[in-house]
């Protein structure tokens, strides 16, 4: 892992508390693909979103306490294509019990976003992908890469520069994220997506994350290479008490195709 004093405070406190966490029974999945229901959301005439059910964030304006199931159920007639639900506890105000409880509610993929940082994290909850960001796992994203696939999870890997691109596909990724948001500083910008995508292979599907809040931004990363959008607080919307995630949905799915 690169330094931590790179790090932004919440960042660093993140990554401590994940240390702390443990695993489970091994886990064993039967994942339902992500690239097929992208491309059909896509054929559809819908932007390939994947709306993310997150309580929380150390960068959102609030807290959203509506029930996960509920919320997940409204993205999905919204138009998402996937869902992806937080399992970290102390930053995000997820859990594992919620996902569980999401994936039985949908049809589509699920991914579970949290910190992974060493194998017996892969052993808390059955989704249908799992995230490993580059960034923290350096030295250990080939093994860990390979004992998610063996459990039958599909593995998003998440970058955000080239360097991070080539450790994801030296490993073998066939999912990538380009994350928009710098985690030294917390802040975000596009270009980031755009600087990197060239350099992805064609036969990896390519993620946009972070900082996408509108319908233009959306066709924004879709110019740019993206096969599907990763979107969390315009759909949320933490800070707007009552906020229809359905509608949310929506208008970037529908409006953004």
């Amino acid at each position: 892992m690169n330094s931590e004093t790179e790090l932004a405070p919440a960042v660093r406190s993140i990554i401590a508390a994940a240390r702390d966490r443990t695993g489970g029974e091994r886990v064993a999945v039967d994942a339902r693909p992500l690239a097929p229901a992208l491309a059909a959301a896509a054929a559809d005439g819908r932007a390939p979103v994947i709306a993310e059910v997150k309580p929380t964030s150390p960068t959102a304006a609030g807290t959203r306490a509506d029930d996960p199931v509920e919320l997940a159920a409204a993205m999905v007639e919204g138009g998402a294509a996937a869902l992806s639900v937080l399992t970290e506890p102390t930053h995000f105000g997820g859990s594992p019990e919620a996902l569980a409880r999401v994936r039985e509610a949908v049809d589509v993929p699920v991914l579970r976003k949290d910190f992974v940082l060493r194998e017996e994290h892969l052993d808390v909850v059955a989704a249908d992908l799992i995230l490993l960001i580059a960034r923290f796992v350096e030295d250990d994203l080939d093994s860990l890469l390979s004992a998610a696939r063996e459990r039958g999870f599909e593995v998003l890997v998440e970058v955000h520069d080239r360097a991070e691109l080539r450790a994801a596909l030296d490993a073998g990724a066939d999912i990538v994220g380009v994350n928009n948001r710098d985690l030294a500083r917390l802040d975000v910008d596009l270009e980031t997506f755009e600087r990197v995508a060239p350099h992805v292979p064609d036969d990896v599907t390519l993620l946009a994350e972070s900082g996408i809040a509108t319908p233009a931004d959306v066709r924004r990363m879709r110019a740019a290479g993206a096969d599907g959008l990763l979107v969390g607080s315009a759909i949320m919307d933490h800070g707007a008490e009552g906020s229809d995630v359905r509608e949310n949905t929506r208008r970037l799915t529908e409006g953004s195709a």
